[in-house]
């Protein structure tokens, strides 16, 4: 394989794509190839602060290397990564710098790590909200939630005072919420036709801040600074990540050849020790009479062992039988909810339109036909057009609706079970609230 001088470039690229705060020396992927246990404790370091990144927790420069190695462990397996030898490293990060080479390749392709990271750590210099049109399915109540234990039961005050806690505390954040859209509102509406931007117009909190007060956003050039230079690396590590990983197929190729020497090592150690124990060792006729003894019980346990694995099977092939007819029964009044649910749901002829799901930025838009605005990019991954006010809410009274009727028929089953309960008891007058 004709790597060349672009191998190091690659390497470099690399590197200098990944966040500044977990930025490793290119010199350490190379010693990691040949696992070095320099590269070890840099490498269990960088996984740590990658990971954390993407789980959305904090890190600290004084975290303990036993905590790290074990976290990185553990997000690694979550991920889907099972190799055993990264389980069996050492707690104390002392080896492994080419397993961990490998985990961070893994990463690299499986994950999409760059992209992901580039994605979490952009900064946001414009006015966003996030936009959610998408329905989500609403869990259906479950049969027989009456019949609860009584270690099960609750006070119905203590649910009540929970219910009114919660609408007082999303009242607050509404009226929040309302009062930062007249603030908002008012940015746009006065810095309109001032941003060289024509598709925007307007300038944001952050932009507008920045003309009254430039002095204070040196930090923010710094970081776009540092932004702008990791997407150019990273554009260049595009260009050459075909050269990173034929390098890798060669640090893959040289493990498999090491463990191959090793176990042909082993095997000839092995040949080489057992004619000696043998000859040397006068009970050595007593040992295999033993060991035939446990060769014929093993035969007798494995049989055994055949015979109930045939008794396991019939079993589960007639629990299987019982819960297709459970699943078929189950099948059909699953069939009968969504039938309901799709009465219930208001213009059901209407075409579908493009969801809108992700972070967008706010823009205002004018009421002349002659002016109007669309939105900015969306960050998610695929392109959203621009959604206006107007249909957002639309969206949300089309959805409000839905869950509307679909409360109704939940509050009319649950009457007819306390109708149902109510007429067990004899001489009990049940009135409602």
């Amino acid at each position: 394989r004709q790597r060349g001088p672009a191998l190091p470039a690659a390497v470099g690229a690399l590197c200098r794509a990944l966040p500044p705060h977990a930025r490793p020396a290119p010199d350490t992927l190379r010693r990691a190839r040949f696992d070095r246990p320099q590269a070890s404790l840099d490498f269990w370091r960088l996984l740590y602060v990658l990971l954390k990144q993407i789980h959305g927790g904090r890190w600290t420069e004084s975290d303990a290397i036993g905590g790290q190695v074990r976290f990185v462990k553990w997000a690694l397996w979550y991920h889907g990564y099972r190799r055993p030898q990264l389980q069996q490293l050492p707690a104390d990060g002392s080896a492994g710098s080419r397993e961990l080479l490998l985990a961070f390749s893994w990463l690299l392709h499986s994950l999409h790590l760059l992209e992901l990271l580039l994605a979490r750590n952009r900064l946001h210099t414009g006015d966003e909200t996030s936009v959610c049109t998408c329905e989500d399915e609403v869990p259906s109540s479950q049969e027989g939630a009456g019949e609860a234990g009584a270690e099960d039961r609750v006070d119905v005050r203590y649910l009540q005072w929970l219910n009114g806690r919660l609408r007082l505390q999303w009242c607050a954040l509404h009226a929040q919420h309302q009062e930062q859209c007249k603030l908002l509102h008012k940015i746009h509406l006065f810095t309109s036709g001032s941003h060289m931007d024509q598709n925007l117009g307007h300038f944001s909190v952050t932009e507008a801040d920045l003309t009254r007060q430039p002095e204070n956003y040196k930090q923010l050039f710094q970081l776009l600074e540092s932004e702008t230079m990791q997407l150019e690396a990273f554009l260049e590590w595009k260009q050459l990540e075909a050269v990173y990983w034929q390098w890798m197929e060669t640090v893959l190729d040289n493990m498999a050849e090491e463990g191959s020497m090793c176990e042909s090592q082993d095997a000839h150690m092995e040949k080489r020790r057992l004619p000696e124990v043998s000859s040397c060792c006068p009970w050595a006729e007593r040992l295999a009479g033993q060991m035939d003894r446990v060769s014929r019980e093993l035969l007798a346990l494995q049989e055994q062992l055949q015979q109930l694995v045939a008794q396991r099977r019939e079993k589960v092939a007639a629990a299987a039988e019982l819960q297709k007819e459970r699943l078929s029964a189950t099948a059909g009044k699953i069939e009968e909810s969504v039938e309901l649910k799709l009465r219930a749901l208001p213009c059901l002829s209407a075409p579908k339109k493009n969801k809108a799901h992700g972070s967008c930025r706010l823009v205002l838009r004018s009421k002349h036909p002659g002016r109007q605005r669309g939105t900015a990019g969306c960050v998610a991954q695929e392109a959203v057009p621009a959604v206006s006010t107007a249909e957002v809410i639309r969206g949300l009274q089309g959805r409000e609706a839905s869950l509307q009727a679909e409360l109704q028929q939940l509050r009319e089953q649950c009457r007819r079970w306390l109708q149902a309960v109510a007429e067990g008891w004899e001489g009990v007058i049940c009135v409602s609230p």
